[in-house]
């Protein structure tokens, strides 16, 4: 099987392998290289946006604003109850005004939080599934009877521009692996036609000794599945340290968003079948552009 796609001695004798010497190999590497950064970012953004997304679906918020603090609690008594009743909220729990005050220092500063200020009454709403508009819409119309100043939002609606962006960005980085791909694919057509052009008195020999298209191509996609393997080589050497550090820089920041964004064991197999894909797409264009230039020739 190896030896379908490396060069043999008896191939080397025929077409000189340029190995490390030659640009090919570092060509390829570099391709590789920021393929696997671009996969990398694809993936971590998908990973991202499916986990906020499946914690944020089943939850929201109810905010009760009313300046009277005996009827802001009398509304959320009643927006509580309501809640419990209803058959699509798994769990109901009230935030104490002292969590809404740390919650709000840090933007407005402690000292601007007095406790003559009111604050709106805050409820956690946890759904047992993901939260419809056709829900959110019949809790809504029940609070309004019991709770005329309560307001429901779904976290994940707060969040929908995040949603977007992440979407944005995980498109881009895949257009940018698409683009690599293509870069690698017209590096190794102008490759393997060089080497056609450098030896085409030992092509014209072969042929009038017997030998097939076939053959002959399989001598250069040998060639060049030795340069896709060691650029492949060279690009999981520099891309491993990076994912690492850029791995272990996101887990000091401590943050939710940051976290979600952690590959899981399919995101690194998939990972790694991209330098043995960039090796297989490197022998297969090599192959047709040699195919296609002896079509071309004889």
């Amino acid at each position: 099987m190896l030896g379908a796609l490396f060069p043999t001695a008896h191939d080397r004798r025929l077409i000189p392998q340029a190995r490390l010497t030659g640009p090919m190999p570092w060509v390829i590497a570099v391709m590789l290289f920021l393929t696997l950064l671009a996969s990398a970012a694809a993936l971590a953004l998908g990973s991202a946006a499916d986990q906020i997304n499946a914690d944020l679906a089943g939850r929201a918020t109810v905010q009760i604003v009313n300046a009277d603090a005996d009827v802001r609690q009398r509304q959320a008594d009643a927006a509580q109850a309501v809640l419990r009743s209803d058959r699509a909220v798994a769990a109901v729990s009230r935030i104490s005004d002292a969590e809404v005050r740390s919650l709000l220092s840090p933007w407005l500063g402690s000292g601007a939080l007095s406790e003559d200020i009111p604050l709106p009454s805050l409820i956690d709403v946890n759904f047992r599934a993901k939260a419809d508009p056709a829900t959110l819409r019949r809790l809504r119309d029940a609070l309004g009877e019991a709770a005329p100043d309560a307001r429901i939002d779904a976290h994940g609606q707060w969040l929908r521009p995040v949603f977007d962006l992440i979407g944005t960005l995980r498109w881009l980085a895949i257009a940018l692996v698409a683009l690599l791909a293509l870069a690698s694919i017209a590096s190794v057509v102008l490759s393997a036609r060089s080497s056609f052009a450098a030896h085409a008195e030992t092509i014209d020999i072969m042929h009038l000794l017997g030998s097939t298209h076939a053959q002959i191509a399989r001598l250069f996609q040998r060639r060049i599945a030795l340069d896709a393997a060691l650029g492949a080589l060279i690009a999981c050497l520099l891309a491993a340290p990076v994912l690492w550090l850029l791995g272990q820089a996101a887990a000091r920041l401590d943050s939710g968003l940051v976290s979600a964004g952690s590959f899981g064991p399919l995101d690194w197999l998939l990972l790694a079948t991209v330098p043995i894909a960039g090796i297989a797409l490197a022998v297969v264009t090599a192959r047709m552009a040699v195919l296609g230039a002896l079509r071309k020739k004889l």
